[in-house]
């Protein structure tokens, strides 16, 4: 195939040829990628005529439509259309289509032709940006916010009791949180809570076990026997040692599997039998790779080949001599559902204008229970990644599946409605890690150097439509992580959507690199200091996270280049904040960092920003990192408990409690929590 073919195939399947670099500069791309990538995508790189046929075709893969708008369809003459929705109505084909997922039916010369029909929002308008100008909350981690009760990891009545006190306490409108993805069934636990095994369900290690109403059924020597689980995981979660989710794990495995045989009350059996029904065939599937992940290993691509096809009648089979097993995994995702339930209603009830608001991972496990599932929308032999950049010249191979553009069309972008779906189903809103993955996403060949991938490219009208009508239902608020190198368009189209962007301040700057006026900032963003994978305003004062990735050999500089150039960052940021008179000039931001903290934070309370979030490691004086990029085993990550300034542990029940601790907090969310009210 000539380049010039193979260039007109690459554009027909969205596959790109060039790309721009973080300098700015066009990339071409390698025929041996662009051949790699568009096979894997199914496209006969050996005959372009035949892969052109292949995608030739009446209707497109999927016809998306905003709400209010018509199909643009070019039919033919004497062609014509339905639309058959969800509940059997047949509707002509036009204007005034209801939101949702339909199916497009047109009777032409040859024969009827039918393709998903998605109607979705123009735009997102949901309550509560439309009652308050500004929305402002608290950020965690639930697993390092721990208490007297939990065991050794925070969990879901930990976050309901940290959004109650926040909201009755400090007006706070949200509480926004890591991803609760499912983890494996077994440990090893992935710490990771962006690479889960699926984005679809939940991970049971967030449950409080007494919360369970079966628990308070059990005879006082059953309880005797849970509590003697929970005795020791408490003692270590009283302390600041590293978090140990596989002894958390083990221990409520344990306690879930004498729950489990307790018989419920008429109404729980009803209850769980209409979650059962709801969930119907997505979640049997998912406790079916459950139980077999226990019997075979938590990679599917290691399992017997007859049992990598989840539809296959062998699948079936083992599901029916594990279904113990399989009813075990399906009533801890009922019990989630309860208790994310809770952790949401008990926001609102305090007084969140939005609630919790739940994080969306950007990928899963590749040989996860979501990758299993949805298989058949997936692309086999490439990986999610990201390309070469300044921070990492190589490009990165994250291992992550990739969603074929064409074949989640197809299914009318079902797999990506279920899992948006789920995460909206308890929460005010979601954000969304690497947003740009709606557009498009860095694909890098199996067995090939991150740096050698492209760019495959998806019809966003079909997948931001997807995230917009998901969150229309839920009435919730969408961020976007927008960070980084991402063209104007999309963030453009975004804001267009009702979608809010992040900018967080330490990158934050004017044309003249320097920290901008707070007038400067846009206005439809969640505003914050930093994120997961930069370190506490404490840490970042006093250059310590300098002298980390100096230890663990991170630096592409001299160790004191890096240092002098973050002390000139944290001394460009100091002059801003005194100039603006939040910060007092002799204030040393090493000597009191928590000053900083709050300055940092009144500073953000002037950007026009529609949310601003406010770290709870900073405000408690957390100086260890959640995470630290480039590192696997090298760092704990994940893996840090909330801990105060002076390193101790910071528990919920004792933040509530303590003056100081709770006259600390005033001090930094004072400013940003002014009366917003629009209505």
């Amino acid at each position: 195939m000539r380049d010039v073919q193979l260039a007109h195939l690459a554009e027909q399947y969205g596959v790109a040829t060039e790309y721009e670099d973080w300098r700015g500069r066009r990339v071409a791309v390698s025929s041996e990628t662009v051949r790699a990538v568009l096979t894997a995508l199914g496209a006969d790189t050996t005959d372009p005529e035949a892969a052109a046929r292949a995608r030739a075709r009446l209707l497109p893969p999927a016809v998306v439509v905003r709400e209010g708008k018509a199909p643009e369809l070019a039919l033919p003459d004497g062609a014509h259309g339905t639309v058959e929705t969800v509940d059997g109505a047949l509707l002509p084909l036009g204007p005034g289509l209801p939101l949702g997922a339909h199916t497009l039916r047109v009777t032409a010369a040859d024969g009827e032709h039918q393709a998903p029909l998605l109607v979705v929002p123009d735009r997102l308008e949901p309550t509560a940006l439309r009652r308050k100008r500004r929305l402002w909350g608290l950020t965690t981690q639930i697993y390092s916010v721990r208490s007297r009760a939990s065991w050794g990891t925070g969990d879901l009545r930990d976050l309901a009791e940290l959004t109650d006190w926040s909201a009755r306490d400090l007006g706070a409108d949200f509480t926004l949180v890591n991803p609760v993805h499912a983890t494996e069934p077994l440990p090893p636990v992935e710490p990771s809570p962006y690479l889960p095994v699926s984005r679809r369900y939940a991970s049971p290690i967030y449950l409080r076990i007494e919360d369970v109403p079966e628990y308070a059924r059990l005879d006082p020597a059953q309880r005797e026997g849970i509590q003697r689980l929970a005795r020791p995981l408490r003692e270590r979660g009283r302390t600041a040692d590293l978090l140990d989710r596989d002894a958390v794990w083990e221990a409520k495995r344990q306690a879930l599997e004498v729950l489990f045989q307790v018989q419920r009350a008429p109404g729980r059996e009803a209850s769980l039998r209409t979650y059962l029904e709801r969930e119907g065939r997505s979640l049997v599937e998912f406790a079916t790779w459950n139980a077999l992940a226990e019997e075979y290993g938590t990679d599917f691509r290691a399992w017997p080949e007859h049992l990598r096809d989840v539809s296959s009648h062998a699948v079936g089979q083992e599901a029916l001599r594990l279904w113990p097993t399989v009813e075990f995994h399906r009533w801890l995702q009922w019990l989630l559902d309860q208790q994310l339930a809770h952790a949401h209603h008990a926001a609102v009830d305090a007084g969140m204008a939005v609630g919790v608001v739940h994080d969306l991972a950007s990928g899963v496990q590749p040989g996860g229970a979501d990758a299993w599932m949805y298989g058949d929308a997936l692309v086999p032999g490439l990986h999610m990644g990201a390309p070469p950049d300044g921070p990492d010249r190589r490009g990165q191979d994250w291992g992550r599946p990739v969603w074929h553009p064409r074949r989640l069309a197809e299914l009318g972008y079902a797999p990506l409605r279920q899992i948006l779906g789920q995460a909206l189903r308890h929460s005010g809103g979601i954000r969304t890690d690497h947003v740009t993955g709606l557009f498009r996403v860095w694909c890098v060949p199996e067995g090939a150097p991150p740096d050698q991938g492209t760019y495959i490219h998806y019809d966003h009208e079909g997948t931001v439509g997807s995230l917009l009508l998901a969150a229309h239902r839920a009435d919730a608020v969408v961020v976007g992580e927008d960070l980084g190198s991402v063209e104007p368009r999309i963030r453009e189209h975004l804001a267009d959507r009702g979608v809010l962007g992040t900018s967080v301040m330490w990158f934050e700057q004017d044309p003249e690199g320097r920290p901008p006026s707070p007038g400067r900032w846009r206005t439809d963003c969640l505003a914050t200091v930093a994120t997961q994978d930069l370190p506490p305003v404490a840490s970042y004062l006093s250059t310590e996270h300098v002298e980390l990735r100096d230890r663990l050999g991170l630096l592409e500089r001299p160790a004191a280049e890096e240092r002098a150039d973050a002390e000139e960052q944290v001394e460009r940021w100091r002059s801003v904040l005194v100039e603006l008179g939040l910060l007092e000039a002799d204030v040393d931001p090493v000597a009191d960092p928590a000053a900083v903290v709050a300055a940092m934070h009144a500073y953000l309370a002037r950007t026009p920003a529609r949310m601003v979030g406010v770290a709870l490691t900073d405000v408690v004086g957390e100086r260890r990192m959640q995470n630290q990029p480039g590192t696997t085993t090298e760092y704990p990550n994940w893996r840090i408990p909330l801990t105060s300034v002076e390193g101790e542990p910071v528990l919920v029940d004792e933040l509530l409690a303590d003056p100081r601790m709770v006259s600390r907090i005033r001090r930094t969310v004072g400013p940003v929590g002014g009366d917003g009210q629009i209505l």
